[in-house]
Formats: C-alpha cells, structure tokens, sequence
C-alpha cells in the first residue's frame, strides 16, 4: 500500500474504522489505490452519512415534532 492511502485512511476515521469492520479491504487497496472512492462511498453507506440518509433522517425528526405538536393540540 502506498504511503498517500495509507496516509488518507489514518487521516479519514470513517475508512478506519470500517476497515476494522471489514478487513477483506485491505487487499484490494494492496493491489490498486484507486479502491479507495469505492470504499469510502460503501463506508458512508454503510454508516448512513449520505446526504440522502441525512435528509431521510431529518424528514424523520420533522415527522416525530410534528406528531408530538399534534398531540398537544
């Protein structure tokens, strides 16, 4: 692996520690650096950091606000 990915991983906690979840990784990233956008994209995927689950999270809280103001009327 070289220096500038390891360097991004270390630098990047959300690589890091999908990494530790998903170690298969290391591999690819040996071979080629370019694996490193893919794995990023899957990593916020999997953590749900995507500007389409933030929004889904949001339109969540709204939903929640506006049931409990229901509520209270």
């Amino acid at each position: 692996m070289d220096l500038y990915t390891i360097n991004y991983i270390k630098n990047n906690p959300i690589i890091h520690n999908y990494l530790r979840e998903d170690p298969s990784w290391y591999k690819q990233l040996n071979r080629s650096s370019k694996n490193l956008k893919p794995l990023e994209e899957l990593a916020k995927k999997h953590y749900k950091l995507t500007p389409q689950d933030r929004l889904e999270s949001l339109s969540q809280s709204i939903n929640i606000i506006n049931n409990f103001l229901d509520v209270l009327k």
